[in-house]
This record gives structure tokens, sequence and C-alpha cells, in this order.
């Protein structure tokens, strides 16, 4: 009798532990669900990274803003022609190429406002405007990456042209047949505009160059994205063929002389 007691009681016991463990399936179910949750997860870490790597491109233009400028040098200058031409020129027409170092003013040193420097390489001005007559010409052209710059320029040189005549030789806005017509009407002192329109003024006979005594390239300036004007492919490329309309012969003359502001 006592052990059908113990065995009924033992029989009880089981029962009870089938009773408790039975939630237990519900619980591993329920214990699924979570880890579905972070399934979602790499997406939402591809677009960080993503996001990441915009954030350290933007942090390439800072670094930049925050260097130390450097002044442009007539060896820059030689340098970036000597790297444009090496693939399509030979040995001998690189050399050709070269500008005698005699033909290089003073660079800028970043101290200088414009009407500054070009007292600094011009000291003779007033006297040289004076003497020049010649229409369709020009004694000085400053060389410079857009329209709104060369606005810039021609006012921030008020100082130094005094009475001088001063045209604007850019594209917006005016058309190149009215520079044409203004260039023959009278003399001009100054031209400040981009390398395109006066390397199209001069293919259409609008500009004589042979006057020129001083050209400017507005060198160490830099826009919004902190490109210098020689950053730029399209305007390099316009002012290597612009060199070689007749510059060059110019300068290899000593008859015109170069500076970079």
């Amino acid at each position: 009798m006592c052990g059908e007691a113990s065995d009924g009681e033992g029989g009880g016991d089981v029962e009870m532990m089938q009773q408790e463990t039975a939630p237990v399936p519900v619980l591993s179910k329920k214990t699924k669900q979570p880890m579905e949750c972070f399934l979602v997860q790499p997406k939402e870490t591809k677009e960080d990274a993503t996001k990441t790597r915009k954030r350290r491109k933007k942090k390439i233009t800072d670094i930049l803003a925050k260097s130390e400028p450097k002044p442009g040098t007539p060896e820059d200058l030689q340098k970036l022609m000597k790297d444009y031409y090496s693939s399509s020129r030979s040995v001998i027409e690189l050399e050709e190429l070269k500008l005698p170092d005699s033909c290089f003013l003073k660079a800028n040193d970043l101290t200088h406002s414009l009407s500054s420097y070009l007292k600094e390489i011009c000291p003779k001005w007033v006297k040289l405007r004076k003497n020049h007559t010649e229409k369709k010409s020009v004694l000085m052209l400053i060389i410079c990456s857009s329209a709104i710059r060369a606005l810039e320029l021609i006012r921030s040189m008020t100082a130094f042209r005094g009475d001088s005549k001063v045209m604007k030789l850019f594209a917006k806005h005016i058309k190149v047949q009215e520079q044409v017509k203004l260039l023959e009407k009278r003399a001009v002192h100054l031209g400040v505009g981009t390398p395109g329109r006066i390397k199209e003024l001069v293919k259409q006979g609008g500009l004589n160059l042979n006057p020129l005594k001083f050209l400017v390239f507005d060198w160490n300036w830099r826009d919004q994205k902190l490109r210098r004007m020689m950053d730029i492919p399209e305007i390099k490329k316009e002012v290597f063929e612009l060199l070689e309309m007749g510059v060059l012969s110019l300068c290899k003359s000593e008859s015109l002389k170069l500076g970079l502001f």
C-alpha cells in the first residue's frame, strides 16, 4: 500500500512538472521576436557609414581653408606649362615654350592690394599711358577666372588707374562685336577679363597684342571652392592657348613682362 501510495504521489509530481514546463515552448517563440528586430540594423549602419564618408569629403575643404596660402612664383607657371604640354610636345618643343626668367616681374607676396602691386611693378605708369594712343590695343592686361572677379579687380585698382581708360574684356552680357567696336573707337590703357574672351578678340583682329607691355595673372585669388584660376581646367587651357597667340614671342623679345598677383 505504501508502495502504491508513493507511486501515486510520484505520478502527481510528474503531472505537476508537465504543467509547469508546458508554457516553455510559448516562451521560446516569444524570444524569437526581438531577434527579428535586430536584422534591420545593417541597413542603418550602411547609411550611417555613407554619411560619415560624405562628412569626411567636406573636411578636405576645411583643411584647405585653414592651410597657409603660398604665393605663386614664376616656377609654378613654368611647371604648369611643362606638365600641360608634356604629353603632346617633343623635348625640343617644350624647351621652346619655356619663358625666359627676365620676362617675369616681382610676384605678389600676398601683402599687396591690386593697386599697390601694380604701382610696384609699373612705377612709370602715368607716363606710359599718356604716350599710348594706339587703338585696338592695351598697355596692360589683367587676366582672371570670371566676369564677377574682373569687376572686383576693376573696383580695387582705382588708386592705380587714375584717368586711365579701362575696358571689361569678358563674355558675360557683352558681345564680341561690341567690344571690337569699342577698341576701334578709342585708345584703351587697361583691359581686365577672362582668357577665353581675350583670346577671341585677338583671333578676330579686334585686339592687337604687340603694344602690350604688362600681362598680369590674378594668380593667388581663390573662389568659393578654393580654386585658383589655374586650378580650373578650362581657364588653364585658354591661358596656354593665349600664350601661344603671340604672348610667348613678346616675352622672349623682352617687350612684354609677366606678373603674378
